[in-house]
């Protein structure tokens, strides 16, 4: 997962496939969904509904892929410990963070976040709507739910551009390709090795 130092990459030109195209299109659903349920919320429940159990699927298939799937989109791969989180905010702020070929522990810590949370908005809207007796309850935490949603959506892109800015690559775009900068195997050795010293 450990890629190269931050500040030592602009010379690298060789590229690596990291996201494979069901990652990056179940990525992109995901986001077109959230888009059309926030948008459709007040005006279009019955789309609104639709989509709400298409995101349900889309959660539970990531889920699957965290467990089973290849190795960067793995949980275990990239959910940081909160040791771990703290360690690279604090390298983050002394300008040591190394660059990760998949998700660094601030995006991993997001991806987390971001798929309980969305699973427990689906799951407040679907009592909502299948449960009558707890309508008036389940719809308060469903909004609340969902405001938090767009809050860590806003934060994720945030982070998203000022990670693609300090590490000189376009993370959007590696999305969107499925590749990235391939560290060189020197570099790759010099990090471990200064991590162990």
């Amino acid at each position: 997962m450990l890629a190269d130092s931050a500040g030592a990459s602009p010379a690298i030109r060789s590229r690596v496939r990291v996201w494979s195209p069901g990652v990056r299109i179940l990525h992109w659903l995901l986001t077109l969904g959230l888009i059309i349920s926030y948008l459709t919320a007040d005006d279009v429940m019955r789309l609104h509904f639709w989509v709400g159990h298409g995101i349900l699927a889309l959660v539970l298939v990531r889920a699957l892929m965290g467990l089973y799937g290849s190795h960067h989109v793995r949980f275990e791969t990239f959910v940081p410990t909160p040791r771990e989180l703290l360690r690279y905010f604090g390298d983050l702020r002394n300008g040591t963070a190394r660059r990760y070929l998949g998700h660094d522990p601030a995006g991993g810590a997001m991806i987390a976040s971001l798929l309980t949370v969305v699973l427990l908005t689906v799951a407040s809207g679907l009592l909502t709507y299948y449960v009558p007796a707890l309508e008036e309850a389940s719809g308060e935490v469903h909004e609340v739910l969902a405001t938090l949603t767009l809050v860590l959506v806003i934060v994720h892109v945030i982070g998203v551009s000022a990670a693609s800015y300090l590490q000189g690559e376009n993370l959007i775009g590696g999305m969107i390709s499925g590749w990235k900068r391939e560290p060189v195997v020197q570099e790759t050795e010099l990090t471990a090795r200064t991590a162990t010293e």
